[in-house]
């Protein structure tokens, strides 16, 4: 038996782990997002059918009527999708204000946020606990009389037990009461389906985490305990599993560890390490969460950090020549997360630090074969390149092989041959453009809302008008300076294009950020030219 395996046994975890994502409602909570209400749903939708989370918190009750607007729409998927009862919504003790909102959208859990320290009880909600008590007995009995079932949150659960631990008992020895009978199919009228307890301040590390949910699963062992985790002390991760190996049935996720502050514990990174380093089942789709990683990116607009495991841009991708050379000799470099689980694959960047089998591994995979001497020679200049900070891709290299080997490869397809961009007061931008396809020069002209974005509706111009072809749709556009400030600095602009099913990304270098675009598209012409002579 695995050290995993011996831990599991001793601590009696579940071999299944349910997963709630917060995203709608907590992550919304980041400084700066506000989900529209058909994000939310594509959302809602992707989760619920694609990676495949047990449930989703997506809003907090009373809100506003753009909120509830969003939780109908949700509530009407789900219900055509069968997937009502996986769907949350977060309201109060308010005397069934927040259960009127819930049951008006057409939602049938509540998860009902309770106090979970005396502080809150006593100094935010002026009540004693006998007081508060009786008001949740109240709203529970309300919520299962208009049909919704009851998740119970006691917020401030952590402070809670560091400092009113009797004040937790007083609350869990009444409410526990409560609790569905895992024989019963029907909750009572007054009945409890899961306790969630929340590190709101995110202040507890893994050793605090272990020592109360020992504590509440021992004092209450048919509780069906969710831990919600926050990452102030960039510890949400390592709480949630501490979490796990204490007894916790449940764990709440964002995409992207999106939240309040600090933030929630990322659902990739709770993912990969309930299964690889506690070998804990769960339902979602692995292969999924790269495809919610960039949707939810794209609209919250908080860009996910390069090396952010699992969904980062820089995460499977090898620097080192060594251990490109290693990755060659059995695969000395890979661990469990190999990237094309996740719906990635491994890349291996070209730069000073590359060696030869970075080159070697590129042009394995372009279907380029160059002698040692002539790889030697590429590697030479890809380091110069990374001396200088430029960036090398692997759709730069055929073009790096070419210039440095000037050997007899057909020359580019797609040529510019001439162009002026014009911008004026009062005028839309404007573009006049000649470009050689395969031998055949053609001219067009358009205007935009940038000289870059005129230049572009040019080149659709004679891709339609003379080609009768579909111009690539481009998906995504960043421009980057090197540091230094200069006004004679070089400008990076990558492009992200949409071609085929998939993406294509081409970078251009050049003095003039216009002037880089346009390098960075002819890079992408050329390719798709290539694909459609091949």
């Amino acid at each position: 038996m695995g050290t995993a395996e011996r831990i599991n046994a001793s601590q009696r975890i579940l071999p299944f782990v349910e997963i709630m994502d917060s995203t709608l409602r907590d992550g919304e909570q980041t400084n700066g997002v506000s989900f529209l209400p058909h994000e939310k749903l594509v959302i809602a939708r992707t989760l619920l059918r694609d990676v495949n989370v047990d449930r989703i918190e997506v809003a907090s009750a009373r809100v506003s009527e753009g909120e509830k607007e969003a939780v109908k729409m949700i509530c009407r998927y789900a219900r055509q999708a069968d997937k009502l009862d996986r769907v949350e919504v977060l309201g109060f003790v308010d005397g069934g204000a927040s259960v009127d909102w819930i049951a008006d959208c057409g939602g049938k859990v509540i998860n009902l946020l309770a106090k979970g320290s005396l502080k809150h009880c006593t100094l935010q909600l002026h009540k004693t606990p006998e007081e508060h008590i009786a008001d949740i007995l109240e709203t529970v009995r309300y919520a299962h009389e208009k049909g919704l079932s009851v998740n119970l949150y006691l917020e401030d659960w952590s402070n809670g037990m560091k400092d009113s631990p009797d004040y937790v008992y007083q609350l869990m020895d009444t409410l526990s009461s409560l609790l569905i009978p895992p024989s019963s199919l029907l909750p009572s009228p007054s009945s409890i389906k899961r306790f969630m307890l929340p590190d709101t301040l995110g202040v507890m590390n893994p050793l605090q985490v272990i020592e109360y949910f020992r504590k509440m699963v021992k004092r209450y062992p048919q509780v069906h305990f969710d831990f919600h985790a926050h990452n102030d002390y960039d510890l949400a991760v390592s709480n949630s599993l501490a979490a796990v190996l204490s007894g916790a049935k449940g764990l709440h996720v964002t995409v992207n560890g999106l939240g309040e502050r600090c933030g929630n514990a990322p659902m990739a990174s709770v993912q990969a390490i309930l299964k690889d380093q506690f070998h804990a089942k769960t339902n979602i789709d692995e292969s999924q969460l790269n495809g919610i990683s960039r949707m939810v990116e794209g609209f919250s607009g908080i860009a996910v950090a390069p090396n952010q495991p699992i969904v980062g841009e820089n995460v499977f991708t090898q620097v080192a020549g060594v251990h490109a050379d290693g990755d060659t000799k059995d695969k000395l470099y890979y661990n469990e997360l190999i990237p094309e689980r996740f719906g990635r694959k491994r890349e291996y960047a070209l730069g000073k630090n590359s060696g030869k089998a970075n080159i070697a591994k590129n042009l394995e995979e372009l279907g380029l074969e160059l002698t040692p001497e002539q790889t030697r020679r590429v590697t030479q200049r890809i380091t110069e390149l990374g001396d200088k900070k430029e960036i090398v891709t692997q759709e730069d290299l055929p073009y790096i092989v070419s210039d440095v080997l000037k050997h007899d490869a057909p020359e580019d397809k797609v040529k510019l041959v001439s162009y002026v961009v014009s911008t004026a007061y009062g005028l839309r931008p404007g573009a006049n453009i000649k470009v050689e396809i395969n031998g055949k020069q053609y001219e067009g002209s358009a205007v935009g809302d940038g000289q870059y974005d005129a230049f572009v509706k040019a080149l659709r111009y004679i891709y339609k008008k003379h080609l009768d072809r579909t111009f690539p749709i481009l998906a995504n556009y960043q421009v980057s300076i090197p540091p230094g400030g200069r006004t004679d600095a070089l400008v990076q602009t990558v492009i992200t294009w949409h071609y085929n099913d998939g993406l294509l990304r081409t970078r251009g270098l050049d003095a003039d950020q216009t002037e880089a675009a346009i390098k960075a598209t002819f890079k992408m012409l050329n390719i798709v030219e290539k694909e459609l002579n091949n």
